[in-house]
């Protein structure tokens, strides 16, 4: 199979999957309950997860491993059985979907600040390490480092893959847009700009922002970080807009045909990932997939 680099550079737009969390709480997920735990407990409900996103359309399925790293596994008291249970989801997720699709290795934030003294570099190195090892082991042929707002954590973590796994590497942070309008950055401060070159400086092949924004702040965002970088290839995952309280839970109001609609503006800015995060379902893959599919 060819790399995830190869296949854009080919011309290929490429779809990514949807919200896991979303699709664990839809079957049953309990808030204080650890995701990670479902890898081992609820095996045919991962596997099934990542075979309705096959199914829909996806190019690249995510590992159930999101908050899989030792430091942030330490609130259930997991801390030991990092290397189980992100091994364990990589094999679940390959499992379901063969050898033609790509098995996203999830890497998310640790939850700590080096800043705040709250943990330090070789920690959180050591923790991605051990991660990235076990989610290759799995069956995981790229990794995505997704949801990161610190500069500084994704350093480690992008240094923790690059030296110790093969996997192709995808950085991807989460961005909100100020009040105004006129601004993006993240909680840390990182601007679009910065992220960039942090990025280019580490040899990084593709880029991305996931999380937080809906599509059209999406847009705007990837527009204005594709005026700043024509060369490098981007990776996009909205939030299916701003969560919703209602009598039913959590409600996220864009529609798979509002995804559907973006797509043609994400292609022209740069994109050459797609994919969905909060609040989207195969639906919304499936509805991306169908767009692309038209255009190419």
């Amino acid at each position: 199979m060819d790399r995830i680099k190869s296949k854009i550079q080919k011309g290929k737009i490429l779809v990514g999957d949807g919200g896991w969390g979303t699709l664990l709480i839809k079957s049953g997920m309990k808030s204080g309950e650890c995701p990670e735990m479902w890898n081992i407990e609820h095996p045919d409900v991962v596997s099934s997860i990542a075979a309705a996103y096959k199914e829909a359309g996806a190019d690249l399925i995510s590992t159930n491993s999101f908050g899989g790293n030792r430091i942030k596994l330490k609130a259930y008291g997991l801390e030991n059985e990092a290397k189980r249970l992100n091994r364990q989801s990589a094999y679940l997720t390959r499992k379901a979907i063969g050898e033609q699709h790509h098995v996203l290795a999830s890497i998310g934030p640790s939850g700590k600040f080096i800043i705040m003294g709250d943990i330090s570099v070789d920690e959180l190195y050591e923790s991605f390490r051990e991660q990235a090892i076990a989610l290759e082991e799995g069956g995981a042929d790229a990794c995505i480092i997704e949801t990161m707002v610190d500069l500084e954590e994704t350093r480690c973590a992008v240094l923790a893959v690059k030296e110790n796994t093969k996997l192709e590497m995808i950085v991807s942070l989460t961005f909100m847009r100020s009040n105004d309008g006129g601004r993006f950055n993240t909680i840390m401060g990182t601007t679009p700009e910065m992220f960039i070159n942090e990025m280019k400086q580490m040899n990084v092949p593709v880029f991305g922002v996931n999380c937080t924004l809906s599509v059209e702040d999406m847009s705007v965002l990837l527009e204005r970080m594709y005026l700043f970088e024509k060369e490098v290839p981007f990776l996009v995952y909205p939030n299916a807009g701003q969560p919703q309280l209602t009598d039913n839970g959590i409600l996220y109001p864009e529609s798979p045909e509002v995804f559907a609609k973006y797509v043609p503006d994400f292609i022209r800015n740069g994109a050459k990932i797609i994919g969905g995060c909060c609040g989207t379902f195969p639906e919304h893959i499936r509805a991306i997939r169908n767009e692309i599919d038209r255009i190419q």
